[in-house]
C-alpha cells in the first residue's frame, strides 16, 4: 500500500471510491484489502472513542445492492474480526437500519458500517460509520484515514466471531408497529393500510423490504410495486428519487395499477419520495411541505431547517399557513442536520432538517436521515386521513409552486477552482447592485440569493459552489411562463466574461 492516496477516498462525512473496472478514466482505489484496512482503523479509532478494547467491540457490517458489496463486506468483515473484535454480518441492509443497530435492545453494537456509494453510478462504492451518537463527522473521516494510511495493526491471537443477523427484519417491524400504533384503527388495528394500494420502487437497490415486511403485514395491497429485486447494474432506472426518469417511472406506476400512493427510494434507503394519488410528485418543496405541516400540527412554532434552494412559496407556506419557523441554510444534509441540533441546543425547538434532495431527518428519530422513517411518517397520515374521508394532499393544497424551475451546473477550468467560484460570487455580487429590480436576499448561508422583482421574472436565483466539484450550481425559479429564461439571458450576459467559466450548460438547457 506505499504510495496509496488514503486522502483522495474522503468525501465529506463519508468514503467514496472506484471499486470496479468498467469506465474510462477511473482507476479502481476501492479494493477488498483497502476495505480490509479500513475496518481495522475504524476498530481503532472506536477504541479511542468508547474506551473499549478491540474484543469488547461489537461492529455490524450491511450493504445495497452493489455488484462489488459482497467482496468489499467480506474485506471490511475480516478486517474487524482480525484485531478481535466481534461482527455482525446483516447482508443486504439499509444506511439507517446500520445506525439502528447501535440504538437497539439486544444488538446495541458499538459500531456500524454500510457499504453505499448512494445512487452513484454501479462502479463506485463506500462506507458510511456509526456509532450510538449518528453518523461520524469529516473529522472523524480523515482520523480513520490516518490510521488505515499508518497501518499498523495487531492480528488478535483469537479473531472475533462473525455472526449472520436478520437485522432488516428488526428494523422493519419497528415501522410496522410505530404505524400500527400511530393509526390505531378502529376496527383493523393491526392492518391500518387494509383497502389502501401502496406501490414501491426500490430502483433495484436495498429498499424492495418495505414492500414485503412493513406494507405487506399492515394489510396494503402492494400490487405493481416494482424493481424490488436487488440488482447492483440498475437495469431500469437510476435509484433516486430526484432523477427525472425514475420519478416519472413511479408516477406512471401509480397511475397505471390506479393506487393511492407510490413510494420511491434511493439505493440505500436514507432518502426516499413520494406519489400522490393522481401521479403527481410529492418530491422536492411538495415533500417538505407536508411533512412540515405534519410535524408543526405535532409541534407548533417548531423551526424548519432546509438548505438554501427551496422556494419562496415553500417560506410562505411554513410561515404564514403553518405557522412556523422556516431557516433556509446550506446544502448538505449534514449540515442542515447539525444546523437543526445547534438550534435546539440553544433552546429554539428545531424538529425537522431536510433538503430537496429528500435527505430528511427528524429529531423524534435521532436526526436520523431516513427515507423510511419519513415516508412512514406520511403512510400514517395518509391512513388517518382516509378515516377522516379527506385526501393527503390536503395538507399542501395552499403551497404556492413555482411556474418554472432550472438548475445550471457551470463548470469551472481552473485547479483552484474554490477561489476562482469566490471570485465569480463576489463580482455579480457587485453586479447585481447595479441591477434596479435586483436585490441580495439577506441571511444567505452559502452563495447568493437574489430576489427577482419584474413582472417579466418575479422570482429569484441562486449561485453558490459545490461542496466537492469545480462546479457553480446555479438555480433559478420564476412564478411566469419565460421568467427562468429572462433571468438566465441577463446572467449570460455577466458570466461571458470570465474564461475559465464553462456556461454551455444554459444552452444545452435553454
Amino acid at each position: 500500500m506505499n504510495n496509496f492516496d488514503w486522502k483522495k477516498l474522503q468525501n465529506g462525512s463519508d468514503i467514496r471510491g472506484v471499486a470496479l473496472e468498467g469506465v474510462a478514466n477511473e482507476s479502481v482505489n476501492l479494493t477488498p484489502q483497502v476495505a480490509n484496512i479500513l475496518g481495522k482503523a475504524f476498530v481503532k479509532w472506536l477504541e479511542q472513542k468508547v474506551g473499549k478494547s478491540a474484543s469488547d467491540l461489537t461492529i455490524s457490517v450491511g450493504r445495497d445492492s452493489r455488484l462489488s458489496g459482497p467482496e468489499l463486506m467480506q474485506g471490511v468483515m475480516e478486517g474487524i474480526s482480525s484485531i478481535g473484535s466481534r461482527v455482525y454480518d446483516f447482508a443486504m441492509a439499509s444506511t439507517p437500519a446500520m445506525f439502528v443497530s447501535t440504538v437497539t435492545s439486544g444488538f446495541d453494537c458499538d459500531g456500524a458500517i454500510m457499504l453505499t456509494a448512494s445512487h452513484l453510478p454501479f462502479n463506485r462504492n463506500g462506507l458510511k460509520f456509526f456509532t450510538a451518537q449518528g453518523g461520524l463527522e469529516k473529522k472523524d473521516i480523515s482520523d480513520i484515514l490516518a490510521l488505515a494510511e499508518k497501518n499498523e495493526f495487531e492480528e488478535a491471537v483469537a479473531k472475533g466471531a462473525i455472526e449472520q443477523h436478520d437485522f432488516i427484519s428488526v428494523y422493519a417491524d419497528g415501522f410496522v408497529n410505530k404505524i400500527r400504533q400511530a393509526v390505531n384503527h378502529p376496527q383493523h388495528f393491526e392492518q391500518p393500510l387494509q383497502g389502501l394500494r401502496i406501490i414501491v420502487d426500490a430502483g433495484n437497490g436495498a429498499g424492495g423490504f418495505y414492500a414485503q415486511k412493513v406494507l405487506a403485514p399492515l394489510g396494503a395491497d402492494t400490487t405493481g410495486s416494482q424493481f424490488l429485486e436487488p440488482d447492483g447494474t440498475f437495469p431500469n432506472h437510476i435509484p433516486n428519487p430526484e432523477n427525472k426518469e425514475a420519478m416519472a417511472s413511479i408516477c406512471q406506476a401509480v397511475i397505471a395499477n390506479k393506487a393511492d400512493f407510490g413510494i420511491i427510494f434511493d439505493t440505500d434507503v436514507d432518502r426516499g419520495a413520494a406519489v400522490d394519488q393522481f401521479g403527481k410528485e410529492l418530491n422536492r418543496n411538495r415533500l417538505i411541505a407536508l411533512i412540515s405541516a405534519i410535524v408543526l400540527r405535532e409541534h407548533p412554532g417548531s423551526t424548519i431547517v432546509t438548505d438554501s434552494i427551496t422556494s419562496d412559496g415553500l417560506t410562505q407556506f411554513i410561515e404564514g399557513e403553518l405557522k412556523g419557523v422556516h431557516h433556509r441554510f446550506k446544502r448538505g444534509y449534514k449540515n442542515v442536520i447539525n444546523e437543526s441540533i445547534r438550534l435546539n441546543q440553544e433552546g429554539q425547538d428545531s424538529w425537522l432538517a431536510i433538503e430537496t434532495s429528500g435527505h430528511g431527518a427528524m429529531k423524534e428519530n435521532y436526526f436520523l436521515d431516513d427515507g423510511a422513517y419519513l415516508v412512514s411518517k406520511l403512510l400514517i397520515e395518509l391512513a388517518q386521513s382516509k378515516l377522516q374521508g379527506k385526501s393527503l394532499p390536503d395538507l399542501i393544497a395552499t403551497l404556492k409552486e413555482p411556474e418554472e424551475s432550472e438548475e445550471f451546473r457551470l463548470k469551472i477550468g481552473v485547479p483552484d477552482f474554490k477561489s476562482y467560484g469566490h471570485e465569480v460570487i463576489k463580482k455579480l455580487q457587485a453586479f447585481v447592485s447595479e441591477q434596479s429590480d435586483w436585490t441580495v436576499v439577506p441571511n444567505n448561508y452559502e452563495g447568493m440569493r437574489v430576489s427577482c422583482r419584474s413582472s417579466m421574472e418575479d422570482g429569484w436565483f441562486l449561485l453558490r459552489l459545490s461542496l466537492h466539484d469545480p462546479v457553480l450550481p446555479l438555480n433559478i425559479e420564476s412564478n411566469v411562463k419565460g421568467g427562468v429564461s429572462q433571468i438566465a439571458t441577463r446572467l449570460i450576459a455577466f458570466f461571458q466574461d470570465f474564461e475559465s467559466l464553462d456556461i454551455s450548460a444554459f444552452f444545452i438547457q435553454s
